[in-house]
């Protein structure tokens, strides 16, 4: 019997890859996306506001898109401000697609 070689490096990336994918597969994480865009960091008030979802769904979004890291949060006493992580969202998607998440100044 022989142990097929894997690359474990490599496994690593296409897991990388599927999680941001997941994260970038639903409307309402790249509607989050795109107003942190627009704002450059939102608190998560703002958020609820903006997306009209209790905070309960938003925070579940918000763990999803951070765990692909494709987001950033920064807490400053009792709040949560989040920012899009425009290094790997430029990585991952295409220009068309990236002109989205990017200010007027960056398309």
């Amino acid at each position: 019997m022989t142990i097929p070689v894997v690359d474990q490096k490599l496994e690593q990336t296409f897991k990388t890859y599927e999680k941001r994918f997941k994260a970038l597969s639903d409307h309402k994480r790249l509607h989050i996306m795109y107003e942190i865009t627009q704002a450059n960091q939102l608190c998560v008030c703002d958020l609820t506001d903006k997306l009209h979802l209790p905070q309960s769904k938003l925070s579940y979004h918000l763990k999803i898109l951070m765990d692909a890291n494709l987001i950033t949060k920064e807490t400053r006493g009792t709040w949560s401000y989040y920012k899009l992580n425009t290094k790997e969202v430029n990585h991952i998607l295409s220009e068309e697609l990236c002109c989205l998440f990017r200010t007027n100044d960056g398309c």
